[in-house]
């Protein structure tokens, strides 16, 4: 726990503002797809650093604010197990308190922000398990299309403390204001379309904080569902969190989305500024020394910090620095018992091992698994159709790869028996089977905005980093039925945002289906994820292509159906691997991954790596040679 920060003047008292962002409802700190316990996450050990900061202000006559700033819902078994999603059943009429609602309660949050994974369910799913929220449940730039459709937070909210040490002084009055990036509407918008529309973040901060300042509010705090970017705003842009801080009226910032530890040294910011990773891996904390005078309250200095829960050592191994809270573990014991006994049902048999170790640089059986149960469950679906006639391709990409999730956020699975926690193991996301249908250019581009996942690599250089980890993995699309090299020497040809930044750019080499290449003007239809088609990773080639019309059958259930043999053995089971890396001789370069992968390091080709030995950070560094 940190010390609190001396005050300039005796006459000041303290609020300590309290945050948790990006919890995916990690209340506990157990890896259920591994069915192990994890010291790096979970609600329960940050319910311990709660109570200590509490008791730690409360000592010295101040106030405390606890916070948190969404995707709080979708993201573990033991939430999507209280909603029973993967077991198609209607929670419309639900009587049961979610567990995430439990947890709130029990630990006395303030007020909760929304972000846009928490839409992920529907707004239906989201109004049954807010009903019982302790608090108010803010989003400030969200709003229903029909006048008369209410939703299920309100727009902004205001929270008063009295102060023991200021006993003179008036309450203070704090305002709560939350943004979530407009793109949900994008990436949700088979759930969202029709229903609420979702306005520019900074514009509606801006016109929130307005709105506090006039209703009398002393302090306002913006829950910030963004991250960093940019230093200026620019319309409907998803990382907002510059332009935020530096709106007038907002007087700190707690940010998400991005997963990031703030504040760090690349990072600068004006007002307080928190974002504590994500998973429960921080707690938030911004002291506040406020002052009361004839200007009436006034913030004279302040800290910002994040506290961990874990840490590693010079092994990377990782270490609890707190215990669970053992009332809130008592709370949700109930939940926990359920969720570890739905996800040890059985649901069928794989032969081979599937891990996403090598996703990067080799090959992914969990993902090959994927696709064949997408294809599987789609081929019947366009059986007669013109779609039907067309080659079928299955595109799909990994939910587990390391990155801002750390080393132990990999699949796992060994050969055999599968159950629940593997099939969530596979598909971490509750997406849905779509199609679409796209010509050889657009094929060719989806690709190529694929292959931007990698950095751009000068031939014989020796100690390159391979991956980029400014790209999010899970926009790592494979396409299974084709054929294909990434030329890793080429700079991309689309930025993050699906952007053409380099029109002459081309990393996808030698494209074919059925060892002829692809033309520009040849049709193919695409099993895919809903994710994908709606607009999530700015795939827009992908977005606006013909969109085939589906059942809408739940990826997680195509699995189930195809390692069960309720689906029969695809095609694809039996075609090599799509894509590989353009060799480049006397080129070598560094990839990062989980130590586990050694284990596995015999998959790949003899001579291809060199062990580099555990980093700091928990990784294994490998050695690669394209």
């Amino acid at each position: 726990m940190t010390e609190l920060g001396a005050s300039t003047s005796e006459a000041t008292g303290m609020l300590r503002i309290l945050a948790t962002t990006d919890l995916h409802c990690n209340l506990l700190s157990r890896d259920y797809y591994a069915d192990r316990e994890d010291p790096g996450v979970g609600l329960s050990r940050l319910a311990s650093l709660i109570s200590g900061a509490r008791q730690e202000v409360q000592a010295h006559g101040g106030v405390t604010l606890l916070l948190d700033n969404g995707d709080a819902l979708q993201g573990s078994p033991i939430g999507e197990a209280a909603l029973r999603v993967d077991q198609g059943l209607d929670t419309a009429s639900a009587t049961n308190v979610h567990p995430l609602m439990s947890a709130f309660s029990a630990l006395g949050y303030d007020a909760l922000g929304l972000g846009n994974h928490d839409f992920n369910f529907g707004l239906p799913v989201l109004e049954t398990v807010l009903k019982d929220a302790p608090c108010a449940v803010v989003c400030s730039n969200m709003q229903a299309v029909a006048p008369d459709h209410a939703l299920p937070f309100v727009k902004s909210a205001i929270v008063e403390r009295r102060l023991d040490a200021l006993p003179q002084a008036p309450n203070l009055r704090i305002g709560i204001l939350s943004v979530l990036p407009p793109q949900t509407m994008v990436w949700d918008a088979h759930l969202l379309e029709g229903e609420v529309e979702i306005q520019d973040m900074v514009q509606a901060a801006a016109a929130s904080a307005a709105e506090l300042r006039a209703a009398g509010c002393d302090l306002v705090i913006a829950l910030a569902h963004t991250g960093v970017g940019g230093e200026f705003a620019v319309p409907n842009m998803e990382n907002a969190l510059r332009p935020i801080v530096a709106t007038t009226g907002i007087d700190a910032v707690i940010g998400g989305h991005t997963h990031l530890v703030l504040p760090d040294p690349e990072h600068a910011f004006a007002k307080p500024v928190v974002m504590p990773g994500a998973h429960g891996s921080h707690l938030g904390q911004i002291d506040m020394h406020l002052r009361y005078g004839a200007e009436g309250w006034q913030v004279e200095t302040w800290q910002a910090s994040v506290v961990p829960i874990a840490r590693r050592d010079a092994w990377g191994k990782l270490s609890p620095l707190v215990a669970e809270d053992p009332a809130l573990v008592e709370i949700l014991a109930k939940a926990d018992a359920q969720t570890q006994a739905r996800m040890k049902e059985p649901v069928g048999h794989c032969s081979k091992a599937l891990h996403s170790y090598f996703i990067f640089f080799g090959q992914d059986h969990g993902l090959a698994l994927t696709a064949c149960a997408q294809m599987a469950a789609v081929r019947p679906m366009l059986a007669g159709t013109k779609a039907g006639e067309l080659p079928l391709l299955s595109a799909v990409s990994p939910g587990k790869f390391g990155g801002r999730s750390g080393p132990e956020n990999y699949t796992d699975i060994g050969a055999g028996d599968l159950c629940m926690r593997n099939v969530a193991d596979l598909q971490v996301f509750p997406n849905v089977i779509w199609g679409v249908k796209v010509n050889g250019d657009q094929l060719l581009d989806w690709l190529e905005m694929s292959a931007g996942m990698f950095n751009q690599i000068t031939p014989e250089s020796r100690s390159a980093e391979l991956v980029n980890l400014d790209r999010a993995g899970h926009n790592f699309d494979v396409i299974f039925g084709l054929d294909y090299e990434i030329d890793v020497t080429q700079p991309p040809r689309f930025s993050s945002s699906g952007l053409l930044i380099n029109p002459d750019a081309h990393r996808v080499r030698n494209l074919c289906w059925n060892g002829v290449p692809v033309s520009s003007t040849q049709q193919f239809s695409v099993a895919t994820n809903s994710y994908r088609v709606s607009g999530g990773g700015n795939f827009k080639m992908v977005q606006e292509a013909e969109q085939l019309r589906l059942p809408g059958v739940k990826i997680r259930d195509a699995i189930c159906d195809y390692v069960s043999g309720r689906l029969p053995t695809d095609e694809l089971a039996n075609a090599p691997y799509p894509w590989r890396l353009r060799p480049l001789p006397g080129t070598r370069v560094s990839v990062f991954t989980g130590p586990v992968a050694r284990n596995y390091l015999d998959e790949l080709p003899a001579g291809q790596v060199e062990d580099q030995g555990v980093t700091p950070s928990g990784f294994l560094k490998l050695r690669l040679s394209l």
